[in-house]
């Protein structure tokens, strides 16, 4: 039966069916199939206190397959024993995408130990050496005598060699004499030492000084394996990124790591991650694998990458990975633990020689995939899926519910234990995801929605006085409120909020105060209740998401109490929780959160807000950038601004007031181009009072380049998010974006079906 390595839809099997299948393939005997589908194949703590010392038990880790390899023109199915998420599956993806351009292709050297003499008291070291050479054979003769079995399967000492270190004002003159050993099959470790055990009393008779240590060295670069690999560019296509992009990103990442040692470390991290995967099942020292490559890595005189990526001729990429690996497939530590066994049957390698190449691949494949996801999405996103499956168990997720747990767990985007165990409470007590407590007690819970929000002209201006033109975004924050047993409860599981107020202690943050202070206005102090939101918003972006939060809340609590609040009640009560959040707020956030429809606002008690009708629905595109944008710092320093240069940015507001005005009126019109200009001014005046960034700047750029026909900053800047005015193509824009890595989507400017929330 001819074996393959592509087994789709592998990952979406239980682990019986996985078996039966390598069993239907000829992956696995009858007989591993009996011992891995019994749990046989793990040792247990009787057999483990013969293996180490002060044995209290063992310890299990995941043991599983890397897919889709193909070296040399052979198929291999590839153990793996490693607890990090991601490793195998992004190892299996890696190798089905070099397989394309034909695959792995690996060569070795013989598989030499290096054994060390440290011989000193020498008093000719000079000589040293002559007498060593002239008595070579003798030695090796000696070396092979102690074992004449690795011999006769063709190993054994084959060569010596001499090196001599000079007397320092702290360390004598020390002469090392090499012993070259070919190990064959076997990792060798023992081998190598007793052989030098052995010849040590002749070698101190030859050189006439005294014998030290006698050891062998774990630097196997006598051992040395080459993998290398094309990939067809038009197969690195990516998550949006075009093949060239991927490919100039992975040969820029990877000359980061061969000239910054600290990035170095972590880049051979990645390729250790697929081959100590592979040395622990296949029962080979790890730490010794370890322990060449990185010595390796520094052999220079400074530590750099082990692989080598670059641009062919062809314009596609090329990869290599150089190491030293020096790995057994026979001898009594492989024998005494039956899993090495199974999974070299698996892997189906015939030498040691094989073994080391095919790790060899799966340690540039490990380091593919490591670099393609840091040089498009960024690693993390690739982890998520993968590390909610562990969160999922850890919370005692049933394995019948376990896809549907995780799933709900990467949608919102908030992949930890307590909020696995939210979900599978919900999917036991209510699969039509009512909430608990409303199944309890037949109660329903209040709830309420709060707009986000992006400004289209106006920002700063606008807390002196100025007008804002604003519109709502089709994210939102929702909130949902019943009563529980004590305190106050509240949930952000996207924000990573989940705090529980005491409500007779003293606030802690701002966050807090605002919601005493909702409480309190609508007489609900005292009252025990859990506050769960969701959020569609990123945090500190912009975009309105505290006033979401707060009009959110405050309609959830209307909505349970029955208390009859108008728009006007919840705006005031909003915008009193937004000067705890901000400091100085204008109030257009709250407004336009409350409201959900475009208005033009101008700040006052009460303020002043026009709604602004939008003649047909116009795309916008936002997009965000990779750092949090603080209103109140940003709101402050413009503050500090204005008190040293008032009447210059006097002169600003007014600019910015006018151009807001004319904004509404072409919005209004239709007159796309015109809004467009006006943003373009308007963002050139933000910038002028340096609450821009670089990011930010990137951005409109992008943007405009792309078609936009007026692109700005959207909210207090110092990071944050982008607004581009797209009424062709924003795709386009959005995909531009993302290209450049940063995160973007499309919302309209549109009126409302109805008013309010």
């Amino acid at each position: 039966m001819t074996i393959t390595s592509r087994l789709p839809g592998f990952y979406r099997k239980t682990v019986d069916e996985r078996l039966a299948l390598l069993k239907e393939k000829g992956i696995l005997s009858e007989e591993d199939f009996a011992t891995l589908s019994s749990g046989r194949n793990v040792v247990n703590a009787e057999e483990a206190d013969c293996l180490i010392e002060n044995v209290v038990g063992t310890f299990g880790m995941p043991f599983g397959l890397g897919l889709n390899f193909l070296v040399n023109d052979r198929e291999y199915v590839v153990p793996m024993v490693v607890e990090e998420p991601s490793v195998v599956a992004a190892v299996s993806a890696a190798a089905k995408t070099i397989r394309a351009g034909g695959g792995f292709r690996c060569r070795s050297m013989d598989p030499m130990i290096l054994g060390q003499i440290q011989v000193v008291e020498v008093e000719h070291a000079d000589t040293v050496k002559e007498r060593i050479e002239e008595h070579k054979e003798q030695i090796l003769d000696l070396a092979n005598s102690l074992h004449p079995n690795m011999v006769a399967r063709g190993g054994g000492a084959r060569d010596v060699e001499v090196r001599v270190h000079p007397a320092s004002s702290t360390r004598p003159e020390m002469t090392i004499v090499h012993l070259l050993v070919d190990t064959r099959d076997a990792m060798g470790a023992n081998i190598v030492n007793s052989m030098c055990e052995g010849v040590a009393p002749l070698i101190e008779d030859i050189t006439g000084g005294r014998v030290f240590l006698r050891i062998l060295s774990n630097i196997t670069d006598r051992a040395m394996v080459h993998a290398e690999c094309v990939i067809p560019v038009e197969y690195l296509k990516n998550n949006g990124y075009s093949g060239e992009e991927v490919r100039d990103g992975i040969v820029l990442a990877n000359q980061f790591a061969e000239v910054d040692p600290y990035r170095a470390a972590t880049h051979n991290k990645g390729v250790m991650n697929g081959i100590d995967a592979v040395a622990i099942a296949t029962g080979n020292d790890w730490r010794a694998i370890e322990a060449a490559a990185h010595a390796h890595a520094a052999m220079q005189g400074r530590y750099s990458s082990l692989t080598r990526w670059w641009r062919t001729e062809e314009g596609h990429l090329g990869g290599a990975l150089s190491i030293p690996l020096k790995v057994g497939i026979v001898g009594s530590q492989i024998q005494s633990n039956p899993t090495p066994g199974i999974a070299r049957r698996i892997l189906g390698v015939g030498s040691a020689r094989e073994l080391a190449e095919v790790m060899c691949a799966v340690g540039l494949a490990q380091n593919f995939a490591a670099l393609r996801a840091l040089s498009t999405d960024g690693i993390q996103l690739g982890h998520m899926a993968l590390h909610a499956r562990s969160v999922a168990v850890a919370a005692g997720t049933p394995r019948a519910m376990l896809d549907s747990v995780v799933d709900r767990l990467v949608d919102g985007g908030e992949v930890k234990v307590w909020r696995a165990k939210e979900i599978l409470q919900d999917l036991r007590d209510d699969p039509d995801q009512v909430t608990a407590f409303e199944r309890r007690t037949g109660k329903r819970a209040g709830r309420g929605v709060g707009h986000g929000k992006i400004i289209l002209l106006g920002e700063h201006a606008v807390v002196y006085g100025s007008h804002a033109l604003a519109a709502p975004v089709d994210l939102a924050m929702r909130a949902a409120v019943h009563e529980t047993d004590s305190g106050v409860e509240l949930l952000i599981p996207q924000w990573d909020v989940g705090e529980r107020m005491e409500l007779d202690a003293e606030p802690k943050n701002s966050l807090e105060k605002s919601l005493r202070m909702i409480l309190r206005e609508l007489g609900l102090q005292g009252r025990p209740l859990a506050i769960h939101l969701r959020s569609d918003l990123p945090r500190a972006m912009g975009l309105g998401g505290s006033a979401a939060l707060a009009v959110a809340v405050i309609r959830a609590l209307d909505a349970r109490f029955e208390l009859g609040l108008d728009h006007e009640r919840v705006n005031a009560l909003a915008f009193r929780a937004e000067q705890y959040a901000h400091g100085r707020a204008s109030g257009i956030d709250n407004s336009v959160s409350t409201h959900g429809r475009p208005i033009l606002f101008k700040k006052g008690t009460p303020p002043v807000i026009r709604t602004v009708k939008v003649g047909q629905p116009t795309p916008i595109v936002v997009g965000l950038s990779r750092h949090e944008g603080l209103t109140a710092g940003m709101v402050a320093r413009v503050a500090r601004a204005r008190e040293q240069s008032p009447r210059a940015y006097q002169r600003l507001f007014e600019e910015i007031d006018a151009l807001t005005l004319q904004a509404a009126e072409d919005l209004e019109s239709g007159d796309l181009e015109a809004l467009g200009r006006g943003m373009n001014l308007c963002h050139g005046l933000l910038n002028a009072m340096q609450v821009s960034t670089f990011e930010l700047e990137e951005m409109v750029e992008i943007s405009r380049k792309h078609g936009a026909l007026g692109a700005k900053l959207t909210g207090a800047g110092g990071g944050g998010a982008m607004v581009a005015l797209a009424p062709e193509n924003p795709e386009r824009i959005a995909d531009a974006l993302r290209a450049a890595r940063y995160r973007a989507f499309i919302t309209q400017l549109a009126e409302p079906a109805e008013d309010g929330a």
